[in-house]
């Protein structure tokens, strides 16, 4: 199951309740009860720290873009002399690359994933900086020629154009528009309309191009998500949990028991996933300092 973008957990103050709209369903019993129970408690007793998915396989699968994100970045860095990782997760993608520049950075916000990322990615002399993902970035102006992130949260286009060195190259995988979102309305119910138009891949193009970067490549691409079965729908939301704040098995469980009679009668909940690659470079005659606004 590919990763999915690190962020920090949801603060009590965003936690939704279940949606209102959801329609009870009969109790389940017999086999199919004893079934949900066993999945389920399986489930929760999984340790979610760090970003590791490997748990997932065989009961949920993704389709991986056709570029090959993870293996492109390995080349950039072979070439690199500095690099950054911004939001690096557990530091799992950025430790499959064979060859790291002289001096290779990380920034992660959420403290499980800093203590996973340290611990795997320290080995290889790669500095982990603890970053709230907010500007400014704890970096000089033009301190890399490379800057990756697979899936970020945010990006802080003005910010990646300060700390590139004129010439540099900023390299991403991002999440795109309505990604697992036919997951997420079953528990949170409809989603407005500004939730389907975030992420937009055009949109990323023009603020990089307003932060004074010259976009080189913008792919996207429509892919699917499956979940054999219910027990992969719960880890799933206890780990990435953006999906539905505040996910609880107790406190959704009529939308779990609906989703597992479902998925016993019909087979793997499917829904669409999206994915888009930006590739950005900092123009060779561009000012070191003076970028508009640069995150200060």
């Amino acid at each position: 199951m590919p990763k999915q973008p690190p962020q920090p957990p949801a603060s009590p103050d965003r936690a939704l309740p279940p949606a209102s709209g959801h329609t009870p369903s009969p109790p389940l019993t017999g086999a199919c009860a004893e079934r949900f129970a066993a999945l389920v408690a399986e489930a929760e007793a999984v340790p979610v720290d760090g970003w590791d998915f490997s748990w997932l396989e065989g009961r949920a699968t993704e389709q991986r873009p056709s570029w090959g994100y993870a293996r492109a970045m390995a080349e950039r860095l072979g070439r690199a002399r500095a690099a950054l990782d911004i939001q690096t997760g557990g530091g799992e993608v950025l430790a499959s690359a064979p060859t790291l520049p002289p001096l290779m950075v990380a920034t992660e916000s959420w403290p499980p994933n800093v203590a996973r990322a340290t611990a795997l990615l320290h080995p290889r002399g790669v500095a982990v900086v603890v970053d709230g993902d907010e500007p400014p970035l704890p970096f000089g102006d033009g301190a890399f020629d490379l800057v990756v992130s697979r899936h970020p949260v945010t990006t802080w286009w003005e910010e990646i154009a300060r700390v590139l060195a004129p010439g540099g190259t900023y390299f991403s995988q991002q999440v795109g528009p309505a990604s697992v979102f036919a997951l997420v309305e079953h528990f949170r119910g409809p989603l407005p309309p500004s939730a389907y138009a975030a992420r937009d891949p055009e949109r990323a193009r023009a603020e990089a191009e307003a932060a004074g970067l010259v976009v080189t490549d913008l792919r996207s691409e429509s892919l699917e998500t499956a979940f054999f079965d219910i027990g992969a729908v719960v880890h799933f939301l206890r780990k990435v949990v953006w999906m539905v704040p505040g996910f609880t098995v107790d406190a959704y469980r009529p939308q779990l028991e609906s989703l597992h009679r479902r998925i016993e009668a019909e087979g793997p909940f499917t829904a669409r996933t999206t994915r888009f690659l930006v590739e950005a470079r900092k123009p060779t005659d561009a000012p070191q300092n003076g970028l508009r606004g640069a995150g200060r």
